[in-house]
């Protein structure tokens, strides 16, 4: 009993601690700010209602990387520099660059395949001092394929974008590349590793006769996505994005998860680490629930007739 007792004890104390001093969370985009904001509001409103607010027991520190992957690691070296207590990756490429900066502050991240990618030994035991959320960008890529053809049956050539300098990416390109035939879909792989390949990754894409686009999750691809559904509704061609979010304002398609509700878990996370936690304890866990939404305004702008069995599939319309 006397055992139990300080256990519970050490427990109480360990949470009162965590509220009672001032904590530094560094965030860690790997896109832009503007990119990523929507994600760090929801962090944050979750990190307030478990009662770390800012300026009373918390301080931020924040670093940009723009979606070029080979600052995440000086970056990650600032805010380790800046002694924060604990990182937030929002990103993969976030998450091994700060892996790459430090193996003892804990990090958070929110983002594709880890174990893939080489950045944890296993979902259920990550060890080491990572631990989060994937966003199963890597796990959905076919099914994006599969509901691209669904909806628009008569394509055969499909593009697809992809940075060679994201690990998911070429995860991502070989699952759709195994299952392309079986949809009658003849895959090809166009690269945009530089925000200025858009033009040319275009013109590339026009010269094979492609009839529609995926555009996989990618922090460069993301930070350049309005650039490409202008150029994708200019040449009438249809898009399929592995964030929800980009069928909102201009994507034909979205299909994936919700990143503002997985910041938002992340939180639980990094409370648990402050008051105690090793992130290499934490299992790795996955979003609950997975977004499609089609957009009836891009349809009609670039021709496109969306069948009445897919609207009713989407959980979200805009019209």
């Amino acid at each position: 009993m006397r055992l139990l007792a300080f256990a519970l004890a050490l427990l109480v104390w360990g949470a009162a601690a965590a509220q009672n001093r001032t904590w530094k969370i560094g965030i860690l985009g790997a896109q832009s700010k503007a990119s990523v904001s929507y994600r760090i509001d929801a962090f944050q409103k979750r990190m307030a209602e478990l009662g770390y607010r800012e300026g009373r027991n918390l301080v931020y520190e924040y670093r940009y990387a723009d979606g070029q992957a080979e600052r995440n690691a000086e970056l990650a070296l600032e805010l380790v520099a800046a002694r924060s207590d604990l990182i937030l990756a929002l990103g993969l490429p976030a998450a091994i660059g700060a892996r790459q900066a430090t193996t003892s502050v804990p990090i958070v991240f929110t983002g594709g395949d880890p174990v893939r990618a080489g950045l944890v030994k296993s979902l259920a035991r990550p060890g080491g001092n990572v631990t989060g959320l994937v966003d199963s960008t890597v796990d959905v890529s076919t099914k994006r394929l599969e509901l691209l053809k669904q909806t628009l049956p008569r394509i055969v050539r499909v593009a697809m974008l992809w940075n060679p300098t994201n690990p998911t990416n070429p995860l991502q390109l070989k699952d759709t590349q195994a299952v392309a035939p079986k949809l009658g879909v003849k895959l090809q792989a166009v690269t945009l590793a530089q925000a200025g390949d858009v033009e040319r990754a275009f013109s590339e894409m026009k010269a094979q006769g492609a009839e529609a686009i995926l555009i996989p999750g990618d922090p460069l691809l993301n930070s350049v996505s309005s650039r490409i559904k202008e150029s994708a509704i200019r040449a009438r061609l249809p898009t399929m994005y592995a964030l929800p979010e980009h069928a909102y304002d201009g994507g034909l398609l979205g299909y994936g998860t919700n990143l503002a509700e997985l910041a938002a878990q992340a939180a639980v996370f990094v409370d648990k680490i402050l008051k105690g936690a090793k992130p290499g304890d934490l299992p790795i866990e996955h979003p609950a629930t997975f977004e499609f939404v089609i957009n009836l305004k891009t349809a009609q702008r670039i021709g496109a007739e969306v069948p009445a069995a897919m609207l009713q599939r989407a959980d979200r319309v805009i019209r």
